[in-house]
């Protein structure tokens, strides 16, 4: 298998919003005219490395404008951060100031991270500021629709405003505190780790490794509860192997997977993945006419390659025993029918 991860694509192309899916934007509500846009923010100066609370530097960078420029781009971020937030009340604005814009060269999508500060209380927030790619698009719309987490973005032209998701980034989490915790809870973590790791394929979102998601923690009357949240939707329906959408065969996640390994027998994980089959399933019922319009853009649109989409489409058709997905001509048919095939008559699924 791990011959099939190193097929993975280094670096994804960028594809461009098609007019349907602009539409859909608009429709539901999602299209913003913004009064800074990613291209502003390229216009930096001057930069230095950011460090973490060790001292030690990251792969992002603090940049620097002109004092005109700074005065301009700032007044504007904290508009957008009203209207991602508030929908731009114009009575926080002047509680609000940018503290800092930092900036990512490593991986697709660049972006910028933009911290907000409360003048009055210091209490600080995120947000990101990326090149609209139709691909992380559909990333974040079907994780609002089929997952248990909302997400809060919008898109004007070119650009890409999406909220700051809070968690423990998954790397982290196995180097600290799955090593120091006393409350740290095994066995609830690997039933987490299942259910995200069903999530993952049954909407075709590949390159979970543990960088690309989130653990949230919420202390309960009872120990931790726990939930992984993807960050990175990059890779919507891009790649051609099926391996490359389960979590479960990265070896960034190899310590998360070996205790679902020693903790969990085969029938739980099964009644962990029929659970979640079956909450994806009255999610795609409560939101059905916005999940035909998602899907009949994809559909429309080209987010990868003929030879991936026909090598997706030969093992997926191969996995579920259905010859149906080799009918599939791009990979808004063949999320359909992977949607078809597992959520609308949900049944004990098999082993991955």
């Amino acid at each position: 298998m791990s011959s099939d991860i190193n097929k993975m694509s280094r670096k994804k192309p960028h594809f461009s919003i098609i007019e349907p899916l602009r539409l859909y934007l608009h429709k539901y509500g999602r299209e913003q005219a913004l009064p800074v846009n990613y291209s502003d923010l390229l216009n930096y100066e001057a930069s230095f490395p950011q460090t973490d609370r060790n001292g030690d530097e990251t792969l992002w960078e603090t940049v620097m404008y002109n004092p005109e420029e700074m005065k301009r781009i700032y007044k504007g971020l904290c508009i957008i951060y009203s209207l991602l937030k508030l929908d731009e009340d114009e009575n926080v604005l002047e509680h609000l100031t940018v503290s800092r814009v930092d900036y990512c060269t490593f991986g697709n999508s660049n972006p910028f991270r933009i911290r907000i500060v409360n003048k009055f209380n210091d209490n600080y927030d995120y947000f990101y500021v990326k090149t609209a790619d139709a691909s992380r698009v559909y990333g974040l719309e079907f994780e609002h629709i089929l997952s248990p987490n909302r997400i809060n973005y919008m898109v004007d032209e070119r650009t890409l405003i999406e909220e700051h998701i809070a968690g423990i980034p998954g790397d982290a989490f196995m180097k600290t505190y799955m090593q120091v915790s006393p409350t740290f809870n095994k066995v609830r973590l690997a039933k987490e780790f299942v259910k995200f790791n069903e999530r993952c394929f049954v909407k075709l979102l590949g390159d979970m490794r543990s960088y690309n998601y989130v653990v949230d923690i919420t202390p309960d009357f009872e120990n931790e509860q726990y939930r992984i949240r993807a960050i990175d939707f990059d890779q919507q329906c891009y790649e051609g192997r099926k391996s490359l959408y389960l979590p479960q065969y990265f070896k960034e996640n190899n310590p998360i997977v070996e205790l679902c390994v020693d903790l969990l027998n085969v029938d739980t994980v099964r009644q962990y993945q029929f659970e979640e089959h079956t909450v994806m399933n009255r999610r795609v019922r409560t939101s059905k006419r916005k999940m035909l319009d998602l899907i009949q853009c994809m559909r429309k649109d080209k987010i990868s390659s003929e030879e991936k989409m026909h090598s997706l489409r030969e093992e997926l058709a191969e996995f579920h025993k259905n010859k149906n997905f080799l009918r599939c001509f791009n990979m808004g048919d063949l999320l359909r029918q992977q949607l078809k095939s597992t959520l609308l008559k949900p049944k004990r699924p098999k082993a991955l």
